[in-house]
């Protein structure tokens, strides 16, 4: 018998907080034999469908969801007219404990909660700020902001926080992948802005000053010339460079 890790042994317990796993050891400790473990599974699935079915979620909260007044995606931040709405966010699910078990980084178990809420709220008609993530995962800002950098660069994607859907903060990354979809994965721009949860008229803005700086770089204009003629900031003129030096060739 293969003996369990240290990771198993401290967190499968876990598991049994969580509905599907809690009906599944309710059948095994009130009906022993009588039902196998594969039984167990589908049925406790099947219940699980059921109260879905008849108890949307937001109606009631899960084990490991909380409530969480995030602004709405249709008011800024920095308006004094902003409004609010009550989003569930889930805090803790069983695929994190599942990532506990194997012994997975707890940096990238907390990225993947991070975009896990970040979606929920944006999904529920809010957005969730660095802030917001800090209070929630008792972190600092700063770290977790780097860590949703790291994740957007792994998973080439943005996630929908205010940063992009009010166009605040540093989001030097997302123009990058905004031109890097168009330009180099050849995407329409309307398909763009889908998938960066950005509106067309950012992504069309974006291209355009990346077209701006392509062609003074090829008229052989340096960093200093580009930024003083188009007012585009030095880091993401030197964003733009490196899409154009690794993927744009001039014929």
């Amino acid at each position: 018998m293969i003996p369990k890790t240290s990771s198993v042994k401290h967190y499968s317990s876990a598991h049994d907080r969580f509905l599907k796993p809690a009906i599944v050891n309710f059948f095994k400790v009130q009906f022993g034999n009588n039902f196998g473990p594969i039984v167990r599974e589908n049925i406790a699935g099947a219940l699980v469908d059921l109260f879905d079915s008849i108890c949307p979620e937001l109606s009631r909260l899960k084990p490991g969801q909380v409530v969480w007044n995030a602004l709405d995606k249709q008011t800024r931040g920095d308006s004094e007219n902003r409004r609010y709405k009550p989003v569930i966010l889930s805090l803790a699910t069983d695929e994190d404990v599942s990532m506990f078990e194997k012994g997975s980084k707890v940096s990238t178990i907390r990225k993947n909660v991070m975009a896990r809420m970040i979606r929920e709220a944006y999904q529920q008609g809010a957005v969730l700020s660095t802030r917001d993530l800090s209070l929630l995962l008792v972190s600092y800002a700063s770290y977790l902001s780097q860590l949703r950098i790291e994740y957007e660069k792994e998973h080439q994607t943005i996630l929908p926080h205010t940063g992009v859907i009010h166009d605040m903060g540093t989001t030097l990354t997302h123009k990058r992948i905004i031109i890097y979809k168009h330009v180099v994965e050849k995407k329409d721009p309307s398909i763009v802005a889908r998938e960066t949860n950005h509106s067309q008229l950012a992504v069309d803005r974006y291209l355009k000053d990346f077209n701006r700086v392509k062609t003074l770089v090829n008229d052989k204009k340096n960093i200093e010339f580009i930024h003083h003629t188009t007012n585009i900031s030095r880091p993401v003129i030197k964003q733009y460079l490196q899409i154009i030096n690794n993927y744009v060739k001039e014929q």
